[in-house]
């Protein structure tokens, strides 16, 4: 197949004629027509290299993955700070779905010149600077029912945070209603149901306390919306520490910390005996502790749960 950008190429250059005759982009093909096409195998050439050039750009990026959990349908990664999980703004080309990709090609699960090969992709996503277990998805059957399970809350997702106050109780389930801001990609959240604001149910449970007033809270994630947990948190007066968006900017500086102190660290499948994920039915996967947690709390023994 030639890229778009080829045949309008060679319109202009009048290489392509309809039943003899020279055509251009407002011409309309009729049934019967004979279309001859004239290239030369140095175009080809360039426009296939290119072609493939575009496709394969993932290459660019590592192929090292901290790998969580792998079989043939999926793949748990844990992305660090600081990594983006797509392309932003910048046309990063160093991101967790091309690292994802490159690390598949290497392993000769995944080739983009082959037109039926499903492309990887990711099924949830984390801020550039929160950590956490990414699913990938590797094939579209996989990727259906993931996503499945997300909308039906069949996947549970729990954080670990320091907030820069202690919560208003030891643990709660709070509600709020949510709006996206385009203009300056924040949210608005708000007690009262309005037009454009959707509900948000958020879980927290504390678990330590240190001398500075820093409080180690872990987060159910029970409705996953844009910047959720750090606007919530920020709403009931406990936000993330190094959150300069929705939290304290002087308490940031005092402890120099320079992005949200927030993980997401275990995943929970409850997928059902019907589901052809059904195998991982039940089952926990969880990062290592995030680093945070012995820094400001060194004397902590954290358990797994």
């Amino acid at each position: 197949m030639l890229p778009k950008s080829l045949i309008y190429k060679l319109i202009r250059k009048k290489d392509i004629k309809v039943n003899k005759k020279r055509c251009d982009g407002a011409t309309y093909l009729e049934e019967g027509d004979i279309i001859t096409i004239f290239i030369n195998d140095l175009l080809l050439s360039e426009n296939q290299d290119s072609f493939k050039n575009k496709n394969f750009l993932f290459l660019k990026a590592p192929s090292e993955l901290n790998i969580i959990y792998e079989d043939s349908n999926l793949i748990l990664i844990f992305k660090p700070v600081g990594l983006t999980v797509h392309c932003d703004d910048n046309h990063t080309e160093d991101t967790l779905i091309n690292r994802v990709k490159h690390y598949l090609y290497e392993k000769g699960d995944y080739n983009p010149d082959n037109e039926q090969s499903f492309s990887p992709a990711l099924c949830n996503r984390l801020d550039r600077n929160t950590s956490g277990i990414v699913i990938a998805a590797k094939n579209a059957s996989a990727l259906r029912e993931i996503n499945r399970l997300i909308r039906e809350n069949k996947i549970k997702k729990n954080y670990l945070c320091i907030t820069t106050t202690l919560p208003p109780k030891k643990s709660d389930i709070i509600h709020a209603y949510h709006k996206k801001s385009d203009k300056d990609n924040k949210v608005i959240i708000s007690d009262c149901k309005a037009d454009g604001f959707q509900e948000i149910v958020t879980g927290y449970k504390v678990l330590a306390q240190n001398t500075d007033k820093l409080a180690l809270v872990k987060i159910s994630l029970i409705t996953g919306r844009t910047h959720q947990i750090r606007a919530h948190m920020a709403y009931i007066k406990s936000p993330l520490l190094g959150d300069n968006k929705y939290g304290n900017y002087k308490i940031n500086q005092k402890y120099h910390c320079k992005s949200q102190q927030l993980c997401a660290y275990k995943i929970k499948f409850e997928t059902g005996h019907d589901s052809v994920l059904s195998y991982l039915n039940q089952k926990c996967f969880y990062s290592d502790i995030p680093d945070f947690v012995s820094k400001y709390f060194p004397d902590l023994k954290l358990k797994q749960e």
